[in-house]
């Protein structure tokens, strides 16, 4: 079981999209993202995510390629289509901590602090991001521009949330009169196994 980082009690979560609209009586196709998908209706209340609304379920159901879901409030097509695209959010303290300990969520993830092979400081975890092939941590170095690292056991072999800390298969740079660069070659990354030999 994975601890939660320290400080996430207020983040969020996204666990659905809003789809468009099924019949005339104000139902829509709801997108899961949990992993199993009728779990969405057990967190309680959804949220948009600039928090400006929140929705009640009052319905849900399987379909063949998404849920079919029914909201307090929106009685007809017209209100339903509305809320198409929006996405939905519950907070990370309402969803139980994953069975597998190589299973993470974004929000424990971010500000993570990023430390090097070599035990030294590379900088946090800004965000998490999938471009279709596979996840990529954007990294904020303390100067100069984010970058991406493969969020990989190869690349990321140490993950601790208890520490709020992660450690890359790459070096810290050097620090030269008060600026730093990016770290060292992450193109050179191993793909299978192995570690980055830091010099």
């Amino acid at each position: 079981m994975n601890a939660r980082p320290p400080g996430s009690e207020g983040a969020r979560v996204c666990v659905a999209r809003i789809g468009a609209p099924h019949g005339l009586a104000g139902e829509v196709k709801l997108h899961a993202f949990t992993q199993e998908p009728l779990a969405v209706g057990r967190y309680g209340a959804l949220e948009a995510e600039d928090r400006s609304r929140r929705f009640e379920l009052t319905s849900l159901r399987l379909a063949k390629r998404s849920l079919i879901a029914a909201f307090a409030g929106i009685a007809d097509r017209d209100a339903a289509a509305r809320l198409n695209a929006i996405h939905l959010y519950v907070p990370r303290a309402r969803l139980p901590d994953p069975e597998d300990a190589d299973t993470f969520y974004h929000a424990d993830l971010v500000g993570l602090t990023v430390e090097g092979a070599d035990g030294l400081l590379i900088g946090t975890v800004r965000a998490i991001h999938d471009f279709g092939a596979g996840n990529l941590l954007e990294i904020n170095p303390a100067a100069g521009p984010s970058f991406m690292l493969p969020f990989t056991k190869a690349a990321v072999p140490v993950v601790d949330l208890a520490a709020a800390r992660l450690v890359a298969a790459i070096c810290a740079p050097p620090a030269e009169a008060g600026r730093s660069r990016p770290p060292k070659a992450p193109a050179r990354l191993p793909r299978k196994g192995g570690g980055y030999a830091c010099g």
